[in-house]
């Protein structure tokens, strides 16, 4: 985890006679394209791969957005690099006096990067990136000549193995192969309002050891939420009223109801992405309302993707430190045994689905929070957009919405929530509030000079 003592202290990671100067054009002088196209391909991929929802995925969206970052930052004469903050990670140097093309040195990068963290990916996928790769290749030769090309190609292998590698010592690294490690939810089970297995579902909860992943801005104590709300089974109860508060939204849900919690959903594997590269689906439709340049779409990327990581440790952290059961088990045992969360499964046929994780906080509502902390920051308070993320799906409802501001998506995601059945509402308020605290952390990184 980074010292954010040192990020506070030291406005600059390295002393002007370190950074090279730039020779050729500017990474400002490039479309944000290069960036959208891998990142639509990253939700792609992520969307049929199984275990990486929903820690893996964000965890791999920050290290990539690092990496792309660090390979133009040379290129974004007003920015730092963020290496020297963290130990190990050691960024090779361009070479001196020599020009590179920033789009092609993102595309060598983030094609290893994909390859390197979706490795069991289906050959289709593989296939994919391999595809896109190679199609962006034949555009950059012709963009500039074939020493710049190899250059720059070799640049961005360079800068993703070093961030690969420093990656592998992360505690988080290739958990995707088994999201129940080494826990027995049974053990854990000491009194009533603890978390059980509901079904269908696996009969363990996933990713116990999250909260443990590296950061790269938040600090231990930055990870817990307020506790939750007192257990108790009376009406006086607060947990009670909340509860019943997802028994009455789900039991008579209005369109507008069914709308905002299928719209935000995002929760299967093959019918969608995950809820944390939501955020990047988002930054990609901003890029084009913005009409960003490849400076920005870099920054912006680097920014979401690494508070994505942070708010999922620190949500995965408070989850199994309070231990608190989904309202599916509360509401069965307390208001009605017949009632079924309202989340269903298109493409099994599944019912009554409840996510494999404690309850409290929402990731959903945390990684809402700091990805729209994250693009806050950089696009401004006040940013209206329509997200346009499922538009024509027809397995459920994935009509447009439109929005004011990233604060107003990431409110409305939180709430999404409840009439979905899956969660209180304080999971999602202090959710949304820990994600916020997490994207404003990775704000104060610095990243400018």
């Amino acid at each position: 985890m980074v010292c954010l003592a040192v990020a506070l202290v030291f406005p600059a990671c390295k002393n002007d006679d370190d950074n090279p100067v730039p020779v050729g054009k500017l990474a400002s002088e490039y479309d944000y394209s290069v960036v959208r196209d891998w990142n639509q391909l990253f939700l792609e991929v992520e969307r049929y791969a199984a275990g990486y929802r929903p820690t893996p995925a964000p965890r791999a969206l920050g290290y990539i957005g690092l990496a792309n970052y660090e390979a133009c930052v040379t290129g974004m004469p007003d920015y730092n690099s963020l290496a020297p903050l963290y130990a190990g990670l050691n960024i090779p140097r361009v070479q001196d006096g020599q020009e590179y093309h920033w789009p092609t040195v993102i595309n060598a990068s983030y094609a290893r990067l994909m390859r390197n963290f979706f490795i069991a990916a289906a050959q289709v996928r593989q296939d994919e990136i391999n595809t896109m790769e190679a199609s962006r290749e034949i555009n950059f030769k012709n963009e500039v000549s074939p020493e710049v090309f190899e250059r720059s190609k070799q640049y961005g292998l360079d800068v993703a193995a070093a961030v690969w590698e420093w990656s592998k010592s992360d505690l988080g690294h290739d958990t995707y192969l088994d999201p129940f490690a080494n826990y027995d939810w049974n053990t854990f089970f000491q009194k009533p309002g603890d978390w059980v297995p509901t079904i269908p579902g696996p009969p363990q909860p996933m990713f116990p050891h999250a909260g443990t992943y590296r950061t790269f801005a938040i600090r231990e104590s930055d990870k817990l939420c307020p506790a939750p709300w007192a257990y108790g089974e009376v009406k006086e109860n607060r947990l009670y009223a909340e509860a019943l508060e997802v028994y009455a939204r789900t039991i008579a849900a209005s369109y507008d109801d069914r709308w905002i919690g299928e719209f935000w959903s995002d929760d299967l594997v093959d019918l969608t992405f995950s809820p944390g590269p939501r955020w990047i689906a988002i930054a990609d439709e901003t890029f084009v309302v913005a009409n960003s340049n490849l400076e920005i779409a870099l920054y912006a990327s680097a920014k979401v993707g690494m508070a994505l990581n942070d708010a999922a440790v620190a949500c995965w952290k408070s989850k199994y430190f309070y231990n608190v059961e989904r309202p599916e088990s509360y509401i069965k045992r307390v208001i009605d045994s017949n009632w079924e969360p309202a989340l269903n499964n298109p493409t099994n046929g599944e019912t009554g689905f409840t996510p494999a994780f404690p309850a409290y906080p929402s990731g959903h509502s945390t990684m809402g929070g700091a990805g729209a902390e994250a693009l806050t920051s950089i696009f401004g308070i006040h940013f209206p957009m329509t997200d346009r993320c499922h538009e024509g799906r027809p397995e459920f409802i994935g009509t447009p919405r439109a929005f004011n501001s990233f604060y107003e998506m990431a409110e409305e995601n939180a709430e999404s929530r409840i009439p979905l059945g899956v969660h209180y509402r304080m999971d999602c308020e202090q959710g949304v509030n820990l994600g916020y605290r997490c994207g404003r952390r990775v704000n104060q990184l610095p990243w400018k000079k």
